[in-house]
């Protein structure tokens, strides 16, 4: 029998399908284990970045499943979203029409990898269903306060003609469309994440060592918490006069108030109130009007990037404890969403101050004396030390100096100590179509009401004409009117709808009810109780702050509202790493795209999954190569040529280890070695690649041998082994040569790693000559007379001083002569 990839693996493909072996089980008694990937976006194909997250996510699902936990290990679309409406532009197609299309495409290149999906838990997130719970949540939130309207300046997409987080904002461009953004006053929804913001740092401690530490690291930096005094700065009396005492003065937050008395400037964001008056009352001349418009500009991560800018606004401030006047400037660095948007400078200290300082010639002065004796002076130096020239902290180390700078300003009601977060509430409005509509309704004289839940899902009107311009939902001449869910008069409906993050903060739970009562409940309680937590959850590292923040949150909100229970939605991660080609990521401008379905017309889903597993460890980036494609074919086509000779049986064989030849003994070392490797690696390590090398080698040694009995069960083991990588062939020979049959737990053997001999090297003077096999039985007696055969012209005719002999490892031979 030839190795037929193609056709074996529509075969089973077909049994899978028709079987509903992959469905989870409802006996909520048996261990479970919950397996996920992250969702794709239906962009209308598969990639080998897909590939490879499916792939893992199916090596643990089948693994876990041959063990006997109950497993679920669903698969969905996360299909609203900008692409759809690009779409419907350059190809005149509606956008749910675009959509589904894509889904039933992909639905079948997914299917040809053998994947183990329920399909029973399916979903899109454009299903009006889903938006139905979707917009549930949002009302129970806007009830309970998480929910609440503002006009704030926000990152705008011209192009797009949507609404950006800042997340969503890479290098200065729409991560959608690539387009530069811009900042717009708008109004819009925020979600009050903030409120969540210690728990979400807390909890990041339960995740330790479960997650990758690259991970909690960004989510730690990004949620920024830090404690320190905030005080208001004065204005002088000129710059009170010259802003019509608009103003007395603004605050600052600092978290290195120890430092105080090193402020030689102050500086404002451009958003700032004082900024915007003195542009009003025209006190700035054109140069500096120009520079704090092309700021305001830019995006936040963009100013943070950009060299350090700024202009001097002509007004000063009183430093509260020397009365001395300080200049106020306006800074690119200063984000207006941080603290108040302003900062007090200490140039000696901090280096993003320091370079402004040394662009503009401001003055550095030194009030904390370094530990480190050989620090270096041509930057800031922002570590602990001693104060110095601080009159009222003189000689306190930093932290004693903090501490009574604080008291010093609460004692005389000059300021006080605060928490700040870098963590920002996060805006869901977006302009656009294809999207979940935002549940409320504008009444003139009720404000904004949420719907009534009775009344949905708020669902999207298919009657729509998509440009580009604008959001079609404002320009419907029907669907945005309607009656106040609370008076009965005439509204309008909210036209924005939710950024897409909103629906893939909460997926994993619906799947995890059951899916039974998904028309009557967002969740089955039993189920989800049972299901959740994730126990491994698959995706990329460039998810770390913008999904998986923001699912942590949406769990957290959830069982405050009642309806989850658990604190966090994953309880292991694995980020994998991206499929490059030639050194670079895969896409179609660089012309490096391989499809998948041409590898799998050629060589089959196997040999795919096989290389994708084999290629690299999960985690790390892998290179695509076209000859280790082939090696894997070869591999396969290896393993079933070898399958050919075991015996056709129902149960392993008996084997008596004592009675075997060398060949025979090492062929079953290798087998249980693999076998060893496949605990470690589902279990801890996940480096699939090893256990497949493990299996290579094990293969190889059959090879070596011509035992039945060994040939037997090392396929066996391997068999059950390769499953979860590559299914079809391994479940096709199962079949044939052992009736599928389950012969229960894979038990390690000892006696196959008891050797019979063992290397031993020789050494004279410490110096490496020979190495040799010695049976275990030898005494040290002879193992030292052996040893002195092996290296007899190293000694010949001089006198040994010393014999040493370290077990199993050496033998140390000392000479004079």
């Amino acid at each position: 029998m030839a190795y037929e990839p193609l056709k074996i693996e529509k075969k089973w493909q077909e049994k899978w399908q028709e079987s509903g072996e992959f469905e989870p089980k409802d006996d909520y008694t048996l261990p479970k284990k919950y397996i996920l990937s992250m969702f794709p976006y239906p962009s209308g194909r598969i990639h080998m970045g897909h590939v490879r997250n499916y792939s893992i996510g199916d090596a643990f699902a089948r693994y876990y499943r041959n063990q006997g936990y109950n497993v679920l290990h669903p698969i969905g679309f996360d299909s609203f979203g900008m692409p759809a409406e690009n779409a419907a532009i350059k190809h005149k197609i509606h956008p749910k029409k675009w959509t589904y299309e894509n889904i039933d495409y992909m639905k079948k290149e997914l299917a040809s990898l053998g994947l183990s999906f329920s399909k029973n838990r399916e979903l899109a997130t454009s299903d009006p269903l889903y938006t139905k719970w979707e917009q549930s949540f949002f009302i129970k939130m806007f009830e309970k306060g998480l929910v609440y309207r503002k006009s704030a300046i926000v990152n705008w997409c011209e192009h797009d003609q949507t609404v950006l987080a800042n997340e969503q904002v890479e290098d200065g461009c729409c991560w959608r469309c690539g387009n530069q953004v811009i900042q717009k006053e708008l109004p819009g929804y925020y979600l009050k994440i903030t409120d969540y913001a210690d728990e979400l740092l807390d909890d990041l401690k339960t995740l330790e060592g479960k997650w990758p530490s690259q991970v909690l690291s960004m989510q730690e930096n990004w949620i920024g918490k830090s404690y320190g005094l905030e005080f208001k700065l004065f204005l002088d009396s000129e710059s009170q006069k010259k802003l019509n005492n608009k103003f007395d003065g603004f605050s600052v937050f600092t978290t290195r108030p120890d430092t105080i008395y090193g402020v030689s400037y102050t500086a404002l964001s451009p958003e700032h109130p004082i900024v915007k008056t003195l542009l009003d009352l025209n006190l700035l001349d054109d140069d500096k009007k120009a520079k704090i418009k092309a700021i305001l500009n830019q995006s936040p991560r963009e100013r943070q990037a950009s060299e350090k800018d700024g202009v001097f606004l002509g007004i000063y401030v009183n430093h509260p404890l020397t009365d001395e006047k300080i200049p106020v400037w306006v800074a690119n660095f200063i984000l207006s969403d941080y603290g108040s948007g302003a900062i007090m400078a200490v140039p000696a200290h901090d280096q993003r101050d320091f370079e402004f300082a040394n662009k503009f010639n401001l003055a550095i002065k030194t009030v904390v004396k370094s530990l480190d004796e050989n620090c270096d002076n041509t930057k800031a130096n922002s570590d602990y030390g001693i104060s110095i020239n601080s009159p009222l902290i003189n000689d306190l180390s930093s932290e004693k100096a903090k501490e009574k700078i604080i008291s010093y300003f609460e004692d005389k009601n000059l300021g006080k100590r605060v928490t700040n977060f870098k963590l920002r509430d996060w805006g869901i409005s977006r302009q656009r179509y294809w999207g979940a509509p935002i549940p409320v309704v504008h009444c003139k004289d009720c404000g904004a009401v949420p719907e009534n839940t009775q009344n949905l899902p708020v669902a999207l009107p298919d009657d729509v004409e998509i440009t580009g311009e604008g959001n079609p939902l404002d320009k419907h001449p029907t669907w945005k009117f309607t009656k106040c869910p609370k008076c009965g008069k005439d509204a309008v409906r909210e036209t924005d709808t939710m950024d897409t993050f909103f629906q893939s903060s909460w997926y994993f739970a619906r799947y995890a009810s059951d899916h039974k009562t998904w028309e009557d409940c967002a969740f089955d309680k039993q189920s989800v109780d049972y299901w959740m937590n994730v126990d491994q959850y698959i995706g990329g590292i460039e998810h770390a702050i913008l999904h998986l923040l923001y699912a942590r949150f949406f769990q957290k909100a959830l069982r405050d509202l009642g309806l989850l229970s658990n604190d966090e939605p994953f309880s292991n991660l694995l980020t994998q790493g991206m499929v490059l080609k030639d050194g670079a990521k895969m896409s179609k401008s660089k012309g490096n795209v391989v499809d998948p379905d041409s590898i799998i017309n050629k060589y089959g889903a196997d040999t795919a999954r096989l290389f994708i597993l084999f290629a690299a460890p999960p985690q790390k980036e892998l290179d695509w190569n076209d000859s280790a494609v082939e090696g894997s074919y070869r591999f396969l086509n290896r393993l079933w040529e070898k399958s050919m000779s075991a015996i056709k049986t129902d149960k392993i064989p008996s084997i008596d280890h004592t009675s075997l030849n060398k060949e025979e003994k090492y062929a079953r070392l290798k087998v249980y070695e693999a076998l060893k490797k496949s605990k470690d690696v589902f279990n801890e390590s996940f480096t699939f690649n090893t256990l497949i090398a493990a299996c290579m080698e094990a293969l190889n040694a059959l090879n070596a041998q011509s035992n039945e009995k060994v040939t037997t069960e090392g396929i066996y083991i391997i068999l059950n082994l390769l499953e979860p990588i590559v299914p079809h062939i391994c479940c096709e020979l199962s079949e044939e040569l052992f009736r599928r049959a389950n012969f229960g737990e894979l038990k390690i053997l000892d006696e196959v790693f008891v050797k019979d001999s063992f290397k031993l090297a020789v050494t004279v003077n410490g110096k490496k000559r020979a190495e040799f096999e010695i049976s275990n039985e030898t005494n040290e007696a002879d193992i030292i007379k052996l040893a002195k055969e092996q290296v007899s012209k190293w000694i010949e005719n001089k006198e040994i001083i010393k014999e040493i002999y370290i077990k199993e490892k050496l033998v140390n031979l000392v000479v004079k002569g």
